[in-house]
């Protein structure tokens, strides 16, 4: 279009733009990117988690995946296999908050983990986001969580920033839309292993006395959600988005009793 061709430019024109070595001085001043674990599970088999998280026409991904014991599409023992290098980006979280830090994608670590749970739009329930979702959750199979415990003391070892209060699921970060690893996941195990954070059984003991007498209010209830690291707003109201953190933290801390509702096992934990 110019008019040039590549016989007017010469080789030494090149050259002078050619990078020279580069000095190195390692400063002490820097910390890694990641400060988040997110676990999920995939809802689908073995054969289609890979494919879904690998393939290009999918947009999405994780950093490792774990297949589950049983599955009649993986005939393996149950291993680790990493699908994106820790120190890029995998696309894992979407809309996501916590302690007021958003793209939680660029700062976290996504773990996978193959187990068929399924949650469905319940028919003519779309405008009562109370009942508008039913779940069958799958329990984990045991080698599988083994695994994850192994993997998990790995990357917490080789990341000093991930505190026990940010190795957390999807519901936790996207709880108005996300219900994974849902309440039969063993955080309180994960716990017993040092990995993540769990309440203490003397704590709950003292709350479950102080509100049998008088329950918390619903501005109380939002600020310690808020507070605990849960993206919701204090509206003292018991509106839809306190509704959907209230699930997402009982999933995590209440699993027997995780409604969404305020219960006395919640407001204690």
């Amino acid at each position: 279009m110019l008019g040039i061709s590549s016989n007017d430019i010469n080789a030494s024109d090149v050259n002078e733009n050619k990078l020279e070595k580069i000095e190195t001085f390692q400063s002490e001043n820097f910390s890694t990117r990641v400060r988040f674990i997110i676990i999920h599970y995939t809802s689908i088999d073995w054969e289609n988690s890979l494919k879904v998280l690998t393939q290009e026409r999918y947009g999405v991904s994780s950093h490792y995946l774990i297949p589950e014991d049983g599955d009649e599409t993986y005939q393996e023992q149950v291993k680790i296999y990493q699908l994106v290098d820790e120190e890029d980006r995998a696309w894992h979280a979407g809309v996501s908050k916590w302690e007021e830090r958003t793209n939680i994608n660029d700062q976290s670590i996504g773990i996978e983990l193959v187990n068929q749970a399924e949650c469905s739009i319940r028919q003519g329930s779309q405008y009562d986001y109370t009942n508008n979702y039913v779940c069958l959750f799958s329990d984990f199979d045991n080698a599988q969580i083994e695994t994850l415990i192994t993997l998990l003391k790995d990357i917490l070892s080789r990341h000093d920033e991930i505190k026990p209060t940010y190795v957390i699921g999807h519901s936790d970060i996207s709880p108005d839309r996300k219900f994974d690893p849902g309440p039969k996941f063993p955080w309180k195990r994960l716990y017993e292993n040092g990995i993540g954070a769990w309440y203490d059984d003397v704590t709950e003991k003292k709350y479950k006395k102080k509100f049998s007498s008088k329950m918390p209010t619903i501005g109380q209830i939002q600020c310690g959600l808020k507070k605990y690291g849960y993206g919701i707003e204090v509206t003292d109201e018991m509106d839809q988005q306190t509704f959907y953190v209230m699930r997402a933290f009982q999933y995590h801390f209440t699993p027997d009793k995780s409604n969404g509702r305020i219960s006395i096992e919640m407001v204690s934990a």
